[in-house]
Parts: structure tokens; C-alpha cells; sequence
């Protein structure tokens, strides 16, 4: 990748992850845990969500989840393996799971979450077990940024409440942690291009058509 190529990415992750905390405190001002996703797709937003759990009644209702299940109906695919999920936290395993499923390209996240987090608690983002065991439904595991903007992110939840943040910090339940820690694939070899290549046409064409829909 070129320099100027980084630094577009970097401008458009940091574009992605100010809209994500802007977000967050929205969730927690309507009365959520205060935790926003959204999921970008050539540089352009294609959905957003705050945590759901609440409102809905439904644990499973995560930001996460919610702007994946968007994404997918937007898009009309269920496969997102062109896309950016950013998140004010580390995704959950719950979370962390529909990423690998949805095949979601890049992860970024601002604060770790050392107790539930899909990465640094437990490796469901990076597992590559999951490809090899079935490729046909998994990719290779997604290129993940972590501590990404965390220092903003965990300010802005410091100010939108003092004592819920403080409490939630005092725990250790999330940390801003090493800045922009990166989880990238390792590379499966000299013809990985044409397999992933050809892997992704099967997936779409074949695999997802049983008990799926492209």
C-alpha cells in the first residue's frame, strides 16, 4: 500500500470512528450501553446502530449485530467481504462470531474489552481454524485495528456520563490499552490470491444458496 493510500485510510478510519462515538453517546443519552457500530463500504457509510438491548428487549441486540443484520439487507448479500465494521469497543465472541460469518474484511475498534472482547479474551477473529474447517462458509480471518482513537472515545463517554464511565473504567471492563494494536492475516501462500479469489465466487454462487441467500 502507498503512502498516500495509508494516509487516505487513515483519514477515512478516523472520519468512520468520530461518526461511531458521536454514535455511542447517542446510546447512552436513549438510555443503552453506550456503544455505536457502523459498517462502511468504498469509503461511504452503509449503515449504523446503537446498542439495541433495551429498546428491544433482546440481549442479542448488540451494536455489532444490528449494523451487520443492516448492512446485509441494505446490500442485499449476506456476504460483507468488502467491508469496514468500526466500533466504539472490541467486539463481543457473540459479535466477534457474526463478523467471521459475515465475512467481513477490516475490523476497527477503539477501546479492548479484556473480559469479553472476540480478540483479546477469545481469538474468534483471528482464528484461522475457522477457514480450514470449513472454507466454504468462512474467509480468512478479517484485518483488525484495536486501540484505534481509544483515548477519544473513552473522553467522550467520560463526558457524556462521569460516574457510568467511571464506574465502567474502575472495573477494567474496557481500556483504551496500546494504541492501534493490528491483528493482520498471514498470508496462505503464493497462490492465495486465486484461491480466495475463486473461494469468493463459490461461496456466493454455490455455498450461500443452501440455507442462505446471496
Amino acid at each position: 500500500m502507498s503512502h498516500t493510500q495509508n494516509v487516505d485510510t487513515e483519514r477515512l478510519d478516523r472520519e468512520m470512528m468520530s461518526r461511531c462515538i458521536e454514535v455511542a453517546v447517542r446510546s447512552g443519552k436513549d438510555g443503552e450501553y453506550p456503544y455505536g457500530a457502523l459498517i462502511c463500504r468504498a469509503g461511504k457509510t452503509v449503515a449504523e446502530s446503537t446498542n439495541r438491548v433495551a429498546h428491544e428487549r433482546d440481549v442479542t441486540r448488540h451494536a455489532e449485530i444490528v449494523v451487520i443484520s443492516l448492512a446485509q439487507k441494505m446490500l442485499d448479500t449476506i456476504s460483507l467481504d468488502d467491508c469496514t465494521l468500526y466500533s466504539t469497543s472490541e467486539p463481543c465472541v457473540c459479535c466477534s462470531y457474526a463478523v467471521r460469518e459475515s465475512r467481513i474484511r477490516r475490523v476497527v475498534y477503539a477501546l479492548h474489552a479484556p473480559h469479553t472482547g472476540g480478540l483479546s479474551r477469545w481469538n474468534i477473529l483471528a482464528d484461522e481454524n475457522l477457514t480450514k474447517a470449513m472454507p466454504e462458509v468462512f474467509n480468512p480471518p478479517p484485518e483488525v485495528i484495536g486501540g484505534f482513537m481509544a483515548d477519544e472515545t473513552e473522553q467522550a463517554l467520560l463526558d457524556w456520563n462521569p460516574v457510568i464511565w467511571g464506574f465502567i473504567r474502575q472495573r477494567g471492563l474496557f481500556i483504551a490499552g496500546p494504541a492501534a494494536q493490528r491483528a493482520t492475516p498471514r498470508s496462505h501462500g503464493g497462490s492465495s490470491r486465486i484461491v480466495r479469489g475463486v473461494m469468493r465466487l463459490l461461496r456466493r454462487l454455490i455455498f450461500d444458496r443452501f440455507g442462505r441467500r446471496i
